[in-house]
């Protein structure tokens, strides 16, 4: 569960920086940019925390990391998921935890 719980951090990190820079250009300025590539460097640190095979690792990361960005659009961003995102969304869900999942052969 910790390595999970490290996962989903890392990816709200991720998530986060990216809306932080997102911003910067539409008002936000420089700061907020600035701010937004230091939390990705977080992520990047976090992410990499695990012990997990590399591969699986970005798997099971690919799939938490899509849950929270497009929960983010909805919440954050007040945007409405349309039917190609959640068909889309469903494939890399999917994809993800076969990869993480499967047993190593």
């Amino acid at each position: 569960m910790g390595k999970f719980l490290l996962l989903v951090i890392a990816a709200a990190f991720e998530v986060g920086g990216d809306a932080l820079i997102r911003s910067g250009p539409k008002g936000g300025g420089w700061l907020l940019m600035a701010l937004g590539a230091v939390v990705l460097a977080s992520y990047g640190v976090m992410v990499n925390l695990t012990s997990l095979d590399f591969s699986r690792l970005m798997g099971l990361y690919i799939v938490i990391f899509f849950v929270v960005a497009q929960l983010t659009a909805v919440l954050v961003f007040r945007e409405k998921l349309q039917l190609p995102v959640l068909a889309g969304g469903v494939l890399v869900v999917g994809g993800g935890l076969t990869m993480a999942c499967w047993p190593p052969s």
